[in-house]
């Protein structure tokens, strides 16, 4: 598997548009950018007043992601793995997301932007899980398909 190319200015650029994102949402509305919490509130309530930002959210992060891969397919690159690990890591994903209480969204560009010392540690222990997950996949399992 060859190793990704190391791309700066594209990077600095996406981390700009998320916090600005982030930014907009907490000063103009009050709210956080936690995906897992917005995904969350909509499935449990969806006929909430407050219902109407979440769903038009989250519809910008699929149309975005949409436009993305209309405009640079090889920017979003194809996934080896099978449909049974995707579902299954999707669904170890929503499973850490309540365990958290949140994700790498709200926890990770909100929380510990606001100083919260509750997100600082969610992150750490996200970012932690992580590096160990892909050792293991890797270099332990020899890579999963």
């Amino acid at each position: 598997m060859p190793m990704p190319q190391f791309t700066p200015i594209p990077s600095l650029l996406g981390g700009l548009l998320i916090g600005g994102a982030a930014s907009l949402l907490l000063l103009g509305g009050g709210r956080i950018a936690g995906v897992s919490g917005v995904m969350g509130s909509t499935i449990d309530d969806p006929r909430s007043v407050d219902g109407g930002w979440r769903r038009t959210f989250l519809l910008g992060l699929v149309l975005s992601g949409l436009a993305g891969l209309a405009v640079s397919p090889e920017a979003v690159g194809d996934s080896h793995a099978s449909t049974p690990l995707l579902v299954l890591s999707g669904l170890l994903v929503g499973f850490g997301t309540r365990l958290g209480d949140g994700c790498t969204s709200g926890h990770g560009v909100c929380g510990t932007a606001r100083g919260s010392a509750r997100s600082w540690l969610a992150t750490c222990v996200f970012m932690l899980t992580g590096g160990l997950t892909v050792f293991a996949v890797r270099h332990v399992f020899g890579g999963l398909r």
